[in-house]
C-alpha cells in the first residue's frame, strides 16, 4: 500500500509541471505578444490568471478567497502573503484582480518553460547580490509608475524546517510600501503548505483558502517606522494562521 502510495505522489508531483508547462506552450504565442511592451502586461496578467486556474483545478486544489476589503481597480498596492508553497504563485494571482508583478528569487527562471516568461515579467532578484538587491527598488518604482501592484514574499523564501509557522520578514516590502506611500494588502495562505508543500511526498487535493485581510496604509510613514510596520503586518497574518489552525 505504501509503494502504491508513493507512485501516485510521484505521478501527481509530475502532472503538477505538465500543468505548469503545456498550457504556456498553448498560450505562448499569446504571451509572447503580451510581454512586448509594458502597455500590454495587463493582457500578459490576464492570460496569467487563466494559466493559474488550470493549475489549482487540474491539481485538485479547491480554491476560496475571503475577503475583508476589495483592491480598487486602476491603484497600486504591495501584497504580501506568506510563503510555503510552489502553489503560492498561483493562488495569489487567482486572489488579486488588480495587475501586480512578483519580486523573487533568480532560481525559479531555470525551470524550463515557466522560467523564461518569468524571467521577463517579474522582478528577479539575486538575493546574494547587493547590486541585484538594490536594483530591485529601482525596477519596483518603475512598475509602480505604469499602475501596476507589486507581489513580495516577506519571508525571502520558504523555511527549510516545515514546522515553522511564519518564518521572520525581510524589510524590502515595507520600505518600498513606504518610499511610494501605497496600502498594504495583508494575505494568509493558510492551506498550501499542507496540500503542496516542497517535500516531494506529501501533500493532497483538497480546500486552499486565501484570506485577504483590511489594507494596512502607509500614509505619512517614514522608513524608520518599517520595523513597527513589519511587526503590524506580521502579526495580522501570523495571528491567522493560529485561527485557522485551530478550528
Amino acid at each position: 500500500m505504501k509503494v502504491i502510495r508513493l507512485f501516485l505522489w510521484i505521478l501527481w508531483r509530475i502532472w503538477f509541471y505538465i500543468l505548469m508547462g503545456v498550457p504556456i506552450v498553448i498560450l505562448s504565442p499569446l504571451l509572447i505578444l503580451s510581454i512586448l511592451s509594458p502597455k500590454t502586461y495587463p493582457q500578459f496578467f490576464f492570460l496569467a490568471r487563466i494559466w493559474a486556474r488550470i493549475i489549482l483545478i487540474g491539481m485538485g486544489f479547491n480554491y476560496k478567497i475571503e475577503r475583508d476589503q476589495e483592491m480598487e481597480k486602476g491603484k497600486s498596492y504591495m501584497l504580501v502573503a506568506n510563503h510555503t508553497s510552489m502553489a503560492d504563485i498561483m493562488l495569489m494571482f487567482v486572489t488579486s484582480k488588480n495587475p501586480f508583478v512578483f519580486v523573487g528569487k533568480k532560481e525559479l527562471t531555470k525551470i524550463p518553460v515557466f522560467g523564461f516568461f518569468y524571467k521577463r515579467t517579474s522582478i528577479v532578484v539575486d538575493r546574494s547580490s547587493p547590486k541585484s538587491r538594490q536594483e530591485v527598488f529601482i525596477r519596483a518604482q518603475k512598475r509602480l509608475s505604469e499602475g501596476l501592484s507589486i507581489c513580495i514574499f516577506p519571508e525571502g523564501g520558504v523555511p527549510d524546517d516545515e514546522s515553522v509557522v511564519l518564518d521572520e520578514f525581510k524589510d524590502g516590502a515595507f520600505r518600498l510600501a513606504i518610499d511610494h506611500q501605497i496600502p498594504i494588502v495583508p494575505m494568509t495562505f493558510p492551506d498550501n503548505k499542507k496540500r503542496f508543500s516542497y517535500t516531494f511526498f506529501s501533500g493532497s487535493p483538497g480546500l486552499m483558502r486565501s484570506k485577504v485581510h483590511k489594507f494596512i496604509t502607509t500614509d505619512g510613514l517614514e522608513l524608520d517606522d518599517r520595523k513597527e510596520l513589519k511587526a503590524n503586518v506580521r502579526k495580522v497574518i501570523y495571528d491567522q494562521l493560529l485561527a485557522y489552525n485551530t478550528k
